[in-house]
């Protein structure tokens, strides 16, 4: 029988230790567990758009989620930092430890193809602006075949979130639902969505108020309570649920064995 799937999103915010996740599925690998990676870079791209005289702007759309405002020049930057350099260098680590990964981002083979967004409402001092140069998608469809033809292959998916447009634009999308729509394309068992936060706080950032298990039918107000980047992964773990993922976690990144303390319980618990 093969092991079910387990889909990791490695945040790239600061303080989510790559090195201790990797060293944890070099482990969980060994003993026959099916593991995908998705990653991010937000921190590496703030740091290198800064770094090319291209600093990141952020934009708030209407129901209060950020997110991070691509146009072409950004785009570019976004590619070298997420898909050039962190891709690259998660997957030189995982070699080091003896994986077969294979780093590929969404326009690879249409891995995950989504649709860009003609317009989008940002809301500045109160005011509503519509965005038109935006390159940002919502991921409709995953090569889901592709990404089982690699695992069959004893490799190890570690994919960077870039989308590929109909038309064949290359297209920023958000990491935390990218790694949704993987887990539910494979059918995971489990998406587990590692931060730099214990998992959903009550009050943040209390994390005496961590919320250990959250039933899905309480996943609206779990929105309401979630703040700033949490509430991508609140939404994040609700698409997954519908699209038949198991269970997610929503847990911490900057411990040791990550993958494992989650899988025992550890985070916030949302089936």
């Amino acid at each position: 029988m093969t092991e079910p799937i387990i889909v990791v999103k490695l945040g790239g915010t600061e303080g989510v230790d790559f090195s201790a996740i990797c060293a944890d599925a070099a482990e969980l690998l060994k003993g026959g567990q099916r593991l995908v990676f998705v990653h991010g870079g937000s921190a590496e791209a703030n740091a290198l758009g800064e770094a090319l005289g291209t600093p990141p702007k952020f934009i708030t759309s209407p129901s209060g989620y950020t997110s991070r405002y691509t146009d072409r020049k950004t785009l570019e930057v976004f590619l070298m930092a997420v898909n050039g350099k962190i891709n690259s260098l998660l997957t030189e680590q995982l070699h080091g430890l003896g994986i077969n990964a294979f780093g590929l981002c969404g326009m690879d083979g249409r891995l995950m193809v989504a649709t860009r967004k003609d317009a989008i409402q940002s809301v500045e001092n109160g005011k509503r602006r519509m965005i038109r140069d935006d390159y940002t998608g919502k991921i409709e469809s995953v090569n889901s075949n592709l990404l089982l033809a690699i695992l069959e292959m004893g490799c190890l998916p570690v994919i960077a979130p870039v989308a590929v447009s109909q038309n064949g634009e290359a297209l920023n999308v958000d990491a935390d639902r990218a790694a949704a729509m993987v887990a539910s394309a494979l059918k995971a068992e489990t998406l587990l969505l590692l931060t730099a936060v214990p998992g959903l706080m009550e009050k943040f950032p209390d994390e005496s108020t961590l919320i250990k298990h959250i039933p899905q039918a309480k996943l609206p107000a779990a929105l309401e309570m979630a703040q700033g980047r949490m509430k991508k992964k609140v939404l994040g773990a609700e698409e997954a649920l519908q699209g038949g993922v198991g269970r997610v976690i929503i847990a911490d990144g900057r411990v040791e064995k990550p993958i494992s303390a989650a899988l025992a319980g550890a985070g916030t618990i949302i089936q």
